[in-house]
C-alpha cells in the first residue's frame, strides 16, 4: 500500500523529496527510459516487476541517503575530469552524483535495490549495457560533478556565469555543480532527461559565458550535413550547425577526446568533420591531403590553450590559427586581422606575446619568428635569417611589405593595380592554399613552402637544370609585378630579361622574398631584396660576394654566377 501511494504521489508531482523537484513535472517518468518496471518503453526494463519508483526509492528500508534511496552504491573510486584549462577542483561524486552513478556507472546490477531481493532483468541485462549511458568509473571524459560552483570560481575562470545569474531549471544542489544541475530523472521532454533544452547550446549557455561566442559563425550559420560520413553531430538530434552549437566540437559525456570533452582525441578530427567539404562550405581536409601543408595530422596531445604564445613544443593544430568560439565572417585589409582569425593568441612585432592578434602576422609569428625547432630557410642565403619577424620589419633596407607598407621614398617598379608603393600584404598574398576556389589561408599546396602559386627556385645546376621562363614558372612573382615591364627594363633592372629569360636564372637566385634585417644587411647591399642564394652565385675570381646599390636602376655586383665572373660588374 505504501509503495504504491508513494508510486502513484512521483508519478503526478515528480519526485517530492528530491532537491530541485518540489514543482509540478508536465511529464511523469511513465513514458521515459527510467522507467525500468515491465512496462517501461524502454529496451532495458525488468522481467516482471510492475512497480515503477522502486528501483530508486522506498518509503522504508531505504538507505540514509535522500531521497528514501533505494539502490546499492558502487563504492567504486572514480577518476576525475582534468584539463589544464579546469579552474573547479572536481571531488569524489557525491550528493545526488552518486545516486545517479549506482547505475550509470555501470558496476552494480540495476535491479539491487535495498528493500528487498534483487530485481531481475529481461534479455539477460543484469548492468548497465555499454554505451553512452554507461559513463563507467572513468569520469575523466565527461562533465566534471560535485565541485563548487561559487563567485570565486567563476571570477577565476572568466568564462563562467556568477552563480547567481543561474536561472531555473537549471540550478546548483547547494553550491555544487551535480549531475541534476543538468539532468532531471523524473522527465525526458527535451532529450537524455535534460532539465532544458540543448539546441543552440541553451543548457550550456546557462552557465558558460564563451569570449565572442555571440558573434561568432559556430553560433549562427545555418550550414547541414550533406549526409556523407562521418556524421559530425552523430550525438546529438540537431541538424544544423546553429542548432548543435557548443556540440560541433565536444560531447558532454564518454568524450572521445577527454580534455575540453572534445568529440574525438586527435584535434583536428573535430574541425574537419565539418570543415571536409560535408557541412562547411570549403574543403579544407582536401588541403590537408597535399604535399606541402600546414600538417595537423602529425601531431595529437601536443597542443594545450595554456601553451605559451611562442611554440615551444612543435606542433601546428587548427585551433593554433583559429578560435572556434571567435571565428567569424567578417572582413579587413592587411595587416589587420579577418574574421577567421579572431581571438587567437599571437607574437608581436617586438616580439611579446598578445593574448588576441591584432593583426594576421601575429599569428604566424607563433611559430616562424625565431622558434629553436623552426626548419632551416627554404633557400641558402648569403645572410641567412629563419626568423620572419626580424625580415619584415619596417626599419629593414629592403622587406615585402607585410608589417606595415615600405619606408622609403623609391618608386616601386612594375606593380599590378590595385598594388601601390604603399600596400601592404598578408602573409597569405604568398603562402595560402592553391587553386581559385580553396578555402583562405596556407592549409596545403601543391607547391613547396605552401605557395599560393608556382614560384620556381634554382638547384644550383645555373644551366643545365636552369628554369625556362615563363608566366607559369613565376606565376607567384608575377601575380603582383608586371611580367611584361620587367623582361622589357622598364623602370627596373635593365638586365632581368638577360639573367631570367636567356641564362634562365630564378628570381629567387638574386631576391630574398621576405626581406633583409637590418642587423644583418643595408641599404648599400641589401636593396631590392637582393640576398643571393649561395647554392647558384659564388664570390668573384677576388674573393668578393657583393651587390652595390648606386642609385635609381644603377649598381655593380661582385660575383661569380651562370658562367661569368664579376669583379664588378656594372649596369
Amino acid at each position: 500500500m505504501m509503495r504504491n501511494w508513494l508510486s502513484k504521489m512521483i508519478l503526478s508531482a515528480g519526485c517530492f523529496c528530491c532537491p530541485g523537484y518540489i514543482h509540478i513535472q508536465a511529464q511523469t517518468i511513465v513514458n521515459t527510459r527510467h522507467n525500468l518496471s515491465v512496462s517501461g518503453p524502454g529496451t532495458v526494463k525488468a522481467s516482471s516487476e510492475s512497480e515503477i519508483c522502486i528501483f530508486c526509492h522506498t518509503p522504508h528500508n531505504s538507505s540514509p541517503l535522500p531521497p528514501l534511496w533505494n539502490h546499492a552504491n558502487s563504492g567504486s573510486v572514480y577518476t576525475l575530469y582534468s584539463s589544464s584549462t579546469l579552474n573547479a577542483l572536481p571531488g569524489q561524486p557525491d550528493g545526488t552524483s552518486i545516486l545517479c552513478l549506482a547505475c550509470h556507472d555501470g558496476t552494480v546490477a540495476l535491479g539491487n535495490i535495498l528493500s528487498r531481493g534483487p530485481i531481475s532483468f529481461s534479455a539477460g541485462v543484469t548492468t548497465m549495457p555499454a554505451g553512452n549511458k554507461n559513463l563507467t568509473t572513468d569520469l575523466s571524459d565527461d562533465h566534471p560533478v560535485s565541485f563548487l560552483y561559487n563567485a570565486v570560481l567563476s571570477t577565476a575562470d572568466g568564462q563562467l556565469k556568477n552563480p547567481s545569474a543561474i536561472t531555473s531549471p537549471v540550478h546548483l544542489e547547494g553550491e555544487k555543480v551535480q549531475c541534476i544541475s543538468c539532468h532531471d530523472p523524473h522527465q525526458n521532454s527535451t532529450s537524455s532527461f535534460l532539465v532544458t533544452t540543448s539546441q543552440a547550446s541553451a543548457l550550456c549557455m546557462s552557465c558558460h559565458d564563451r569570449t565572442y561566442w555571440n558573434t561568432s559563425t559556430h553560433k549562427t550559420s545555418t550550414r547541414t550535413w550533406n549526409g556523407t560520413a562521418p556524421n559530425p553531430w552523430f550525438h546529438t538530434p540537431y541538424t544544423t550547425v546553429a542548432n548543435n552549437a557548443c556540440e560541433n566540437c565536444h560531447n558532454p559525456h564518454n568524450a572521445g577526446g577527454k580534455l575540453r570533452l572534445m568529440k574525438y582525441q586527435p584535434e583536428e578530427n573535430n574541425c574537419l568533420d565539418c570543415h571536409n567539404g560535408n557541412a562547411a562550405g570549403k574543403n579544407v581536409q582536401t588541403q590537408q591531403l597535399k604535399t606541402y601543408r600546414h600538417d595537423v595530422f602529425a601531431y595529437t596531445g601536443v597542443h594545450d590553450p595554456v601553451e605559451n604564445a611562442s611554440i615551444v613544443n612543435r606542433h601546428v593544430e587548427c585551433v593554433d590559427c583559429h578560435n572556434p568560439h571567435a571565428v567569424n565572417s567578417s572582413t579587413a585589409s592587411a595587416p589587420a586581422i579577418k574574421g577567421f582569425e579572431t581571438g587567437v593568441s599571437g607574437i608581436n612585432q617586438a616580439g611579446n606575446p598578445v593574448a588576441a592578434a591584432t593583426y594576421s602576422y601575429e599569428i604566424c609569428y607563433k611559430c616562424h619568428a625565431g622558434n629553436t625547432w623552426a626548419p632551416a630557410a627554404a633557400t641558402a642565403r648569403q645572410i641567412v635569417q629563419s626568423n620572419v619577424r626580424l625580415e619584415f620589419a619596417t626599419t629593414n633596407p629592403s622587406f615585402h611589405p607585410v608589417v606595415g607598407p615600405r619606408n622609403n621614398a623609391e618608386v616601386v617598379p612594375n606593380l599590378i593595380a590595385p598594388n601601390t608603393a604603399t600596400t601592404v600584404l598578408y602573409c597569405t598574398a604568398c603562402h595560402a592554399s592553391d587553386g581559385a576556389t580553396s578555402p583562405a589561408g596556407p592549409h596545403g599546396s601543391i607547391y613547396p613552402q605552401i605557395m599560393k602559386l608556382q614560384y620556381l627556385k634554382a638547384d644550383g645546376n645555373t644551366t643545365a637544370s636552369g628554369t625556362t621562363e615563363s608566366a607559369a614558372a613565376y606565376a607567384l612573382c608575377y601575380s603582383c609585378h608586371n611580367r611584361t615591364n620587367l623582361l622589357a627594363g622598364n623602370n627596373s633592372f635593365p638586365e632581368h630579361s638577360k639573367h631570367v629569360v636567356s641564362e634562365r636564372t630564378p628570381c629567387n637566385t638574386c631576391h630574398d622574398p621576405h626581406g633583409i634585417s637590418s642587423t644583418q644587411g643595408n641599404a648599400t647591399n641589401n636593396s631590392s631584396l637582393v640576398n643571393f642564394n649561395t647554392t647558384v652565385v659564388k664570390p668573384s675570381s677576388g674573393g668578393i660576394l657583393r651587390f652595390e646599390d648606386q642609385g635609381s636602376r644603377r649598381g655593380r655586383c661582385y660575383l661569380t654566377c651562370h658562367g661569368q665572373n664579376h669583379n664588378p660588374l656594372s649596369y
